[in-house]
């Protein structure tokens, strides 16, 4: 259940920016014994280690000096309750291709989450959310192994302590926990969350989930790149929330500036429109650039390097935050040489 590359392997078909980074050893796991278990022959090297899933929120901004371990733990299982399905699903799993399984299934609820790139492990981490639905929505419980003694936990949505694109895996569990498998609660009485984009147009009286499925893969697949051809990490910033004060300030310059009420009062703002704001799509750095339809979005244009992709997010975080006084962060993680680095002190 190991797979185990040589010394010396290039990452670069293991982040979906597609940049250029080494690591000393890379190894594929199918089980969380043979995760717990590679993990502890690093530990016993002395090697730092990162747990990768597809590498679809990562920016390698040097080479990686350790090991890395591939998460491919398999497995979808649906149980049925009186009012809910429940779902088990291994951590290596596609996301995108769980949402189609469920959909197919009859199992509704994923839908606002399609086309996210990434394995279902990695959706507690970031909590992703989309077009109105956030992970802890959905989730019912996360199972995870501790690495050093190889002790499988269960945790429950309260326990994680999800919030915007946050969790406690960010964090007290960064290092001495990994994702094995995310169990889902399903409501069998399904209602649509159209309160986004297109689905806006959709009637909550007789939208279908396969509408909503199909409305937010054409809404993704019309506005952001495609990582096979432009090497992308997604969204790149974090949607920052600010006080009600400042929103009214930006409001009175700006009505037309999208904005979320939140429930403590604060107000989301849209990162994308204040990036577009400042007329930066397009904008190059070496072979960098922001996307062209969807400013939210870094991609890798020509052959870029992680410092021509640090160099391009500074450029847009100053600019934005000298016109709005309002300093994005990215959502994107940062790796170094020996594990994750604040992105904001990268971009700072």
């Amino acid at each position: 259940m190991i797979k185990e590359t040589a010394m010396s392997i290039s990452l670069k078909p293991f982040n979906t920016f597609g940049i250029e980074s080494q690591a000393l050893r890379l190894v594929e796991v199918q089980t969380a014994d043979a995760l717990s278990k590679a993990w502890k022959q690093a530990q016993a090297e002395n090697l730092p280690v990162l747990i990768l899933g597809e590498g679809s929120n990562v920016l390698f901004t040097e080479d990686f000096d350790g090991v890395v371990i591939v998460n491919r733990i398999p497995g979808i299982s649906v149980r049925e309750e009186k009012d809910y399905w429940l779902l088990h699903v291994g951590a290596g799993e596609n996301w995108h291709k769980l949402v189609e399984y469920a959909l197919e299934a009859g199992v509704h609820g994923l839908e606002n989450l399609a086309l996210i790139p990434g394995c279902a492990g990695s959706s507690p981490i970031q909590n992703i959310g989309a077009y109105g639905v956030e992970l802890k929505q959905v989730c019912d419980y996360v199972e995870c192994i501790e690495l050093a003694t190889g002790e499988l936990h269960r945790l429950s949505v309260e326990s994680c302590r999800f919030g915007y694109r946050d969790s406690i895996f960010k964090h007290e569990y960064q290092d001495r926990f990994a994702i094995t498998a995310v169990g889902f609660r399903l409501a069998k009485m399904w209602k649509p969350v159209l309160t986004y984009g297109d689905l806006a147009r959709l009637d909550p009286a007789t939208a279908t989930p396969r509408q909503v499925f199909d409305a937010v893969c054409n809404m993704r697949r019309t506005k952001l790149p495609d990582p096979r051809v432009n090497g992308n990490a997604g969204s790149f910033f974090k949607n920052p929330v600010v006080s009600s004060e400042q929103a009214t300030t930006l409001l009175e310059s700006y009505p037309d500036a999208p904005h979320y009420p939140q429930k403590d009062g604060s107000i989301k703002l849209a990162a994308g429109w204040l990036i577009d704001k400042c007329q930066l799509k397009g904008h190059r750095i070496g072979g960098a650039a922001v996307h062209r339809q969807q400013a939210l979005v870094l991609i890798n244009e020509n052959n870029a390097t992680a410092d021509d992709i640090v160099q391009l997010a500074a450029h847009v975080r100053q600019t934005v935050g000298n016109k709005f006084n309002i300093w994005l962060e990215p959502e994107v993680r940062f790796m170094g040489r020996r594990g994750e680095v604040s992105a904001v002190e990268k971009i700072t």
